[in-house]
């Protein structure tokens, strides 16, 4: 680490950064009802971009971890109130196409950086990465505009139905453990450094192309009929990704890439399917805590995946550990195959 940290203080800083996410996700709600959608957009731009900008100043580990709980804070709201403005903004019929377009607006720089950021720093220098992660900034005079679109949001009259945003968040939860399993250890399951890159390459472009088109097919069809394939091609792609890796130092290229385009479709198109029914379990006055909800449980899912599959494959190996997680996605099954109740859910 370049400054002065080893990799524990490198996942400590990403660590510090989804608590405070997390944390701040459960706020954001009450924030929108009390001040407003202008202020509480404008904070989130603030408090992601100018922090990144401020890394320039300093690598020393403390100060890069004060850093980073700001940006959590400014992560948290962007992401709930992103899902909750395309509640607001689209009327039901048309919004599994809006929620693909919105992930492909997501994904589609996700794709570029992951694989560019590493190259930028590398031949420019840091401070250029720090510099684009503030872009953000930009994004101030746009919210301001985009609040006055938007009425205040209302005071609930009764207690938002977290009951039935729980099968929705766990069947979400099942695909990004698997998925964040993936992104966590894809280096140290590969044996090559250019398969490494290719494969993660593979699961987020496919994951983009999937959450951009399953929209439309959600609203012509409805979500149900889609979910419970896309459980048990989670569970499949992550068993061909087991096969893969069964050699630590031969890993199957073709297998490898398979099971990440498999897991990368399931990954894509159920988080458009679980917003689309998260949405359609609520009335309006919840689509904060819907939205809230919905993000913690993707947020706790990448979470869980890391945690999970490093201590399987610390005990046994990654081959072990990809079952294991397939194996966790597959208990969502009975979830996917039950339709929702006690909501207008499709």
């Amino acid at each position: 680490m370049r400054g002065g940290a080893d990799a524990g203080g490198a996942g400590l800083v990403n660590g510090v950064l989804m608590l405070f996410t997390v944390l701040t996700q459960l706020v954001v709600p009450a924030a929108l009802r009390r001040l407003g959608w202008a202020p509480v957009l404008v904070a989130g731009m603030v408090l992601l971009g100018l922090p990144a900008v401020a890394h320039v100043l300093t690598d020393a580990l403390a100060p890069t971890l004060v850093l980073s709980a700001v940006r959590g804070l400014g992560f948290g709201v962007l992401t709930v109130t992103g899902s909750a403005l395309i509640a607001e903004l689209v009327e039901p019929v048309r919004r599994g196409r809006a929620i693909g377009a919105y992930g492909l607006a997501i994904a589609g720089p996700q794709v570029l950086l992951l694989a560019g950021a590493p190259w930028l720093a590398e031949e420019l220098g840091f401070w250029v990465v720090f510099v684009l992660s503030g872009l953000p900034l930009l994004g101030v005079v746009p919210a301001v505009r985009l609040a006055r679109m938007l009425h205040h949001v209302p005071e609930a009259q009764e207690r938002a139905p977290y009951a039935r945003l729980l099968r929705p968040m766990l069947l979400l939860l099942g695909v990004t453990l698997a998925g964040g399993a993936l992104i966590t250890f894809m280096a140290q399951m590969s044996s090559s450094a250019y398969l490494t890159v290719l494969a993660l390459l593979v699961m987020t472009a496919t994951a983009a192309l999937t959450r951009w088109r399953i929209g439309t097919l959600a609203d012509r069809y409805g979500p149900q009929r889609f979910i419970w394939p896309l459980v048990l091609n989670t569970a499949a792609g992550m068993a061909v990704i087991a096969w893969a890796v069964r050699d630590p130092q031969a890993t199957s290229a073709p297998a490898l890439l398979v099971g990440t385009a498999l897991v990368g479709a399931s990954y894509g198109a159920l988080q458009n399917l679980t917003l689309v029914v998260t949405f359609a379990s609520v009335s309006r006055p919840h689509y904060g805590s819907a939205s809230a909800v919905w993000n913690i449980g993707f947020d706790a899912g990448t979470g869980a995946g890391s945690v999970v599959v490093g201590i399987v494959a610390a005990a046994t190996s990654f081959s072990a550990a990809m079952l294991a997680a397939g194996a966790l996605a597959l208990l969502t099954l009975p979830l996917a195959l039950r339709r929702a109740r006690g909501g207008p859910v499709a």
